[in-house]
């Protein structure tokens, strides 16, 4: 039965997709996690898209029609987000924006395919998102092998010689895992030796084992390319051991939650991310913040749910520019859309869908637990 409602869903989507591509409102979706340990996120993603939405609406429309949001829950979880994702299919979204997670992603990714919707994906970093060929899937964030090259760079950079890697076998943190210590045994073998490489459980509380052992292993560093809640419990209990050995994270822990899990544990930390638009102001992104605050009351908490209003314009220059359905659209993408300013910088794509360009920095939480762009 779930067969055939999802065939029959697909059947639909299809359907409304062959006839005209919108006839008063342009629909465009947004998946995200609402719920789960990573709703600050989905929160940030639908506001950002709806403040986006909002304003052009209320200057006319593209070409005279408005845009309606229509918005999925997908808990930060892969079976939640295929019931989302064949929700959405049916509603008759052109394009659909989201999500975060790399394995959530994964989840939908087939169906929007199938339903011929284009998707742009935010936070979802992991290498085979792009490699399968799907020509509507989109990112407006980097793909792992840059953060993973990012990485090897700024071990190196900052000297140190016992590299611990720990993940949490998540697509995305495995990936990102894999990649670093594929770097550093090919460019830093000499002078780099990886003492421990294994995952902790998400979503634990009590990490004092995994800690203790890795403070038998004398580490200079620790690379973390888990999400930041399980980043800030690692931070907090190894303050409560009086353990105070270096720690750089991946781009999932770019999160102002982190400092409120972590406290004043996090004062030190570092971690590898595309910049924030305060820290590069490329145009239209300070007026942008300041709309946010306004609306919200503070800024956005990471770069991932601002990568969800990159996706949001790109789409509206691609439908200002004449492209009306999502095969026009994905071409545009492809093949008009060059240099093209965004919250976080230039956007390009790639034939695979991916963000062209050098988009790491590395950042650095300061006594006040702000976070600092480093030279």
């Amino acid at each position: 039965m779930l067969k055939f409602f999802r065939t029959l869903c697909l059947a639909l989507a299809l359907s409304l997709g062959a006839t005209a591509a919108w006839a008063e409102t342009i629909k465009i979706g947004v998946m995200g996690p609402l719920t789960g340990p990573w709703a600050s996120e989905g929160r940030d993603m639908e506001r950002i898209v709806q403040l986006m939405a909002n304003e052009i609406n209320n200057a006319g429309g593209i070409n005279g029609h408005t845009i309606e949001i229509l918005v999925e829950d997908d808990g930060g979880n892969p079976r939640t987000a295929t019931q989302a994702a064949t929700k959405l299919t049916t509603l008759g979204p052109v394009a659909v924006i989201g999500t975060y997670g790399s394995a959530v992603c994964e989840a939908s990714q087939n169906i929007y395919d199938e339903a011929g919707i284009v998707q742009i994906a935010t936070g979802s970093t992991s290498i085979r998102l792009s490699e399968k060929g799907l020509p509507r899937f989109f990112r407006t964030c980097p793909r792992d092998d840059q953060q993973g090259q990012s990485a090897v760079n700024t071990i190196m950079k900052m000297g140190f010689k016992k590299v611990a890697i720990l993940h949490d076998n998540s697509s995305y943190a495995k990936g990102l895992a894999d990649e670093i210590q594929a770097g550093l045994e090919e460019k830093a073998a000499d002078s780099v030796e990886i003492v421990f490489f294994d995952a902790l459980r998400p979503n634990e509380h009590d990490y004092s084992t995994i800690l203790t052992k890795l403070k038998g292993i004398e580490p200079d560093v620790i690379m973390f390319t888990g999400y930041y809640p399980e980043a800030a419990m690692l931070l907090r209990q190894m303050q409560g051991m009086n353990w105070s050995v270096p720690m750089i994270g991946g781009d999932a822990t770019n999160n102002a939650d982190l400092i409120k899990i972590a406290g004043p544990a996090a004062t030190g930390y570092y971690f590898l991310t595309p910049p924030m638009p305060a820290d590069i102001d490329p145009e239209g992104s300070k007026e942008f913040l300041e709309a946010y605050e306004a609306a919200y009351g503070a800024a956005p908490n990471s770069v991932w749910a601002i990568a969800a209003g990159d996706a949001f314009k790109v789409l509206v220059e691609a439908i200002r520019n004449g492209n009306t359905t999502a095969e026009d659209i994905a071409e545009f993408l492809h093949t008009g859309l060059k240099d093209y300013t965004g919250l976080t910088g230039v956007i390009s794509f790639n034939e695979k869908g991916d963000r062209t360009g050098d988009l790491y920095r590395l950042y650095r939480v300061d006594e006040n637990g702000n976070f600092v762009i480093q030279p």
